[in-house]
């Protein structure tokens, strides 16, 4: 059996274990901090919602006609987005989710 019959073999298992460690080392260290950084990824989804729903809120957005292109996107998260916001139903006329 050449070296080349076995470097696929050494490749694949090199690999397995380089994921698993780097699987590892996220943990240690992404681990404490896992609830700030979902909270403040959750608090960076709820201002591009804002910005792309602005020009239905009364907001003056200039790029409005390039933001209603995403709102389709929005419309899964909506009804959470608005309750988080502390809107007990919803503000925009066209969307009534509750």
């Amino acid at each position: 059996m050449s070296d080349d019959d076995r470097a696929p073999g050494w490749w694949g298992r090199a690999s397995h274990r380089l994921g698993a460690f780097s699987r590892q080392l996220e943990i240690y260290y992404a681990g404490p901090y896992r609830q700030m950084l979902a909270r403040e990824k959750r608090d960076e989804d709820d201002f591009f919602t804002l910005v792309v729903l602005g020009e239905a809120l009364g907001v003056p957005d200039p790029a409005a006609y390039y933001t209603a292109e995403l709102m389709p996107y929005l419309f899964d998260d909506f009804h959470q987005w608005h309750r988080r916001m502390g809107m007990p139903r919803s503000p925009l006329d066209h969307m009534p989710c509750c």
